[in-house]
């Protein structure tokens, strides 16, 4: 039998190892034969082949084809002993000259092919099982080599961005060179350092090292961060791109690599963002004095320029705390007078809507809601209290609301639901509600007249649905006063003049209103359904009445309306007009007929709404004339005279409403005849007002291309002793309504504090307009005079219900 010795001296051509057969290696539980078995020719006498006909008959899985397992005793000394020993102490030189060539940088003594070094290391460790020395072997070299670099780094003269060009391309060198390594000792690091999992593979092990020696001290961490400063400074300053920035791009990539991206790139730029927009902010705002738009403008820009920066540079992450940290700075102290000022500089949606954006960015959104609902607020109020300006009121509003609704709804949405930021539109309704609390009552007031010329000029081309949000954007007003009765009042009585002067533009829509403020604002306006009814039982009786008389008769051409004084808003007039004998005759006949039909009822005739048609006969020819009643007997006058001086107009028509006025309504009647734009009359001497001594003449060379001439506009215009005595009204209304709510409230309370009752007064009258505390305690007072209510003797805070 060949001794193994013999086998091994064997010349490269003999085929000594085909002697022997493979021993069988069970695979199915990864066992093998007992290492002490020891192989055999023969075939029928191998134990491995009993064992492998007893595990075929199990099923067992047996690799007939595996390694050969060979385990040679007695090695250790000998001629064969020493020969191995020398052989691998050859093969780790190589190794170590090798490793320290491929370390060095710019060496070209590498003494053998990568394939030598692969093999070498193959031999080293799993043949001569000196893996723990090649192992410390590589991590000396890795030592010297990372210290080798450190020292180049740093006596290296460059600076700035050319010093991080530098630094780049030695990290892409070392991590190039290592992965080198890991390739070429895969044996080292899958035969030795597997089998040991306290060590460190070659790739931990080497940026382990290069982590601690480059990046822990402080004079290559502080050359960095100096040349990230040059770099992003000098784009910042220049608004360009630097020509090397892509080393900055590099230099992020290794610091990824490292593990040190957050420590040193991220913190560090961070911080200098922070610092530079600081004083950038205090340079433009403190110094230069930048108006708030061109600062908003500017820091728009910076944001979507830093931005662009990170997110070319950086990593994902760093792009929002760069962006956050240049607006934070930018807007650092600065948040209240970007508030306050963007509102008076910031006309258009899309710069407040720039504004929203950086202020929600920076946390100070209730800064900017404080300061949007003061903005609103002050500028109604300044909208209110400009009595110059009065009748442009509610356009003005209008305007001002609209913009406010665009505002919210175009530049003041909450970005995750893309719905009105809440906050905002609670603000919006709370301002104008202050707003209009400037003035007390004149906002009702003007919003009322509004709707009035909007209902007597029509839709004038719009559509209904246009029309309709016409007045609907008036009513949005409407409910931000408390004045609801002053509004009531002035609308009742412009619809009254509407309805009797024919100047409606529809009835269908008078009525819809009246419906939509009485289910949606206001009960009290069904008193609308009542004046309608009255009109329509008018009519009717004026065709019966028609129908009676003579066709010839004057009264054909008569029309009257019988209202209800509970209904419609006119007071009785103690005297009026004297009207001419055929016209009060007519009138006598009517009040004949109409109390033989309604027996008990009493009419009161109110000539100030009347109208008449007068026929005049000028030099360009006949002409129409629509007027009102009181200018119809003025026109009369002249077909007797050809001149007339006031007095005498007075003394024959008796104008005169019979309060304080005296002779008001006549010089208002000549002065829409002589002083207006359709002059049928003229004066001496002329003028827009009418004297005692003025005198009155028939213009005969009067002009208009149309046949009919309406010139009773002065019916419709409310008079400032007729407003007077509206306010005058409202504020009597206003005793009532508190005299009989306390009187309600104490009825069911039987006793109440003072506070107590004026609280409760409040609340039961604030649907119609919210008293003056000083008002309710007047009306207290009255009610305890009058004995409705008593003070207690003991506590006379306290008030007592007189049953």
């Amino acid at each position: 039998m060949t001794d193994v010795i013999s086998l091994l001296t064997f010349s490269d051509t003999s085929k000594a190892f085909t002697a022997y057969r493979s021993t069988v290696v069970d695979v199915d539980n990864q066992s093998a034969s007992h290492p002490r078995k020891t192989p055999r020719l023969d075939a029928d006498s191998d134990s491995g082949s009993a064992s492998r006909s007893r595990d075929s008959g199990k099923g067992k899985n047996v690799d007939r084809g595996g390694p050969v397992r060979i385990q040679v005793h007695g090695f250790a000394g000998g001629i064969v002993g020493s020969a191995l020993n020398k052989v691998s102490d050859n093969l780790f030189v190589r190794l170590s000259r090798s490793i320290r060539a491929l370390l060095e940088k710019g060496s070209n003594e590498l003494s053998t092919t990568y394939e030598g070094v692969y093999t070498a290391c193959r031999g080293v460790v799993c043949v001569a099982g000196r893996g723990e020395g090649l192992y410390e072997m590589l991590k000396a070299e890795i030592h010297r080599c990372v210290n080798r670099l450190a020292e180049e780094l740093e006596k290296t003269n460059k600076e700035g961005l050319e010093w991080i060009g530098h630094f780049v391309e030695t990290c892409a060198w070392f991590e190039g060179q290592v992965a080198l390594l890991e390739s070429l000792l895969t044996y080292l690091d899958r035969a030795y350092v597997l089998k040991n999992p306290s060590l460190p593979s070659i790739h931990d092990l080497a940026f382990t090292r290069f982590r601690e020696r480059i990046f822990s001290g402080y004079f290559i961490v502080e050359k960095l961060q100096k040349g990230i400063s040059t770099w992003v400074t000098w784009e910042r300053n220049e608004g360009q791109v630097h020509i090397h920035r892509p080393f900055l791009k590099e230099l992020v990539s290794h610091l990824i690599t490292h593990h040190v991206y957050d420590a040193i790139f991220e913190r560090h730029f961070v911080e200098q963002t922070r610092e530079y927009f600081s004083k950038e902010s205090y340079q433009m705002v403190e110094v230069e004095k930048a108006k708030a738009k061109v600062f908003l403008a500017h820091c728009n820009q910076r944001t979507n320029e830093e931005q662009g920066r990170a997110r070319d540079v950086m990593l994902d992450g760093t792009i929002a705390l760069v962006k956050d940290a240049a607006i934070r700075a930018l807007f650092e102290g600065r948040l209240e007078w970007m508030a306050k000022e963007v509102f008076m500089e910031c006309k258009g949606t899309a710069d407040l809507k720039k504004a929203y954006a950086l202020f929600s960015s920076v946390d100070g959104l209730p800064v900017l809601c404080r300061e949007f609902k003061a903005y609103v607020q002050k500028t109604v109020q300044d909208l209110v209290k400009d009595a110059s300006k009065d009748d442009e009121m509610v356009n003005r509003l209008l305007e001002f609301k609209s913009f406010a609704d665009t505002t919210l709804k175009e530049a003041f949405l909450d970005p995750s639901t893309k719905q009105n930021n809440q906050d905002f539109s609670y603000g919006l309704i709370d301002a104008f509600t202050k707003g209009f609390k400037a003035r007390r009552n004149k906002p009702a007031e003007q919003i009322a007249k509004h709707v009035d010329r909007l209902m007597r000029h029509g839709q004038r081309g719009i559509s209904d649905a246009a029309f309709e949000a016409l007045l609907d954007a008036a009513l949005a007003l409407y409910r931000f006063t408390d004045d609801k009765d002053v509004f009531r009042t002035f609308y009742h009585r412009a619809l009254a003049k509407r309805l009797l002067l024919e100047r409606s533009a529809s009835d269908d829509f008078e009525k819809a209103m009246l419906k939509k403020l009485k289910e949606k604002y206001d009960p009290e306006f069904g008193m609308g359904d009542h004046m309608f009814n009255d009109l329509a039982l008018s009519r009717d009786i004026m065709r019966e009445y028609h129908a009676r008389i003579r066709d010839d008769s004057s009264a054909k051409k008569l029309s009257v309306m019988v209202l209800q004084r509970s209904v419609w808003p006119f007071l009785a007039r103690k005297k009026d007009v004297d009207l001419p004998s055929s016209m009060q005759a007519d009138l006598n006949h009517y009040t004949t007929f109409y109390k033989i039909k309604h027996q008990g009822h009493k009419l009161d005739w109110d000539h100030s709404l009347g109208t008449a048609t007068v026929k005049a006969r000028f030099a360009a020819g006949p002409k129409d004339l629509t007027v009102s009643l009181y200018q119809a007997v003025v026109l009369l006058l002249f077909n007797n005279e050809t001149e007339i001086g006031y007095r005498y107009i007075l003394e024959e028509t008796q104008i005169d409403v019979g309060s304080k006025i005296d002779d008001g309504e006549l010089k208002r009647t000549l002065q829409s005849l002589a002083c207006a734009n359709k002059k049928v009359l003229k004066k001496r001497p002329a003028g827009k007002d009418v004297n005692d001594n003025d005198v009155f003449y028939f213009n005969s060379e009067f002009t208009d291309p149309r046949a009919k001439v309406h010139i009773n506009s002065i019916q419709a215009k409310e008079t400032a002793e007729e407003n007077q005595r509206t306010q005058s009204h409202i504020e009597g209304d206003r005793k009532h309504y508190l005299d009989a709510a306390i009187v309600r409230i104490m009825k069911a309370k039987k006793e109440l504090s003072h506070e107590q009752l004026k609280n409760e007064t409040i609340d039961a009258v604030k649907s119609h307009f919210v008293p003056d505390v000083s008002v309710i305690k007047q009306r207290i007072d009255g009610l305890v005079e009058q004995e409705y209510l008593r003070r207690d003797e003991e506590d006379r805070n306290l008030y007592i219900y007189v049953a």
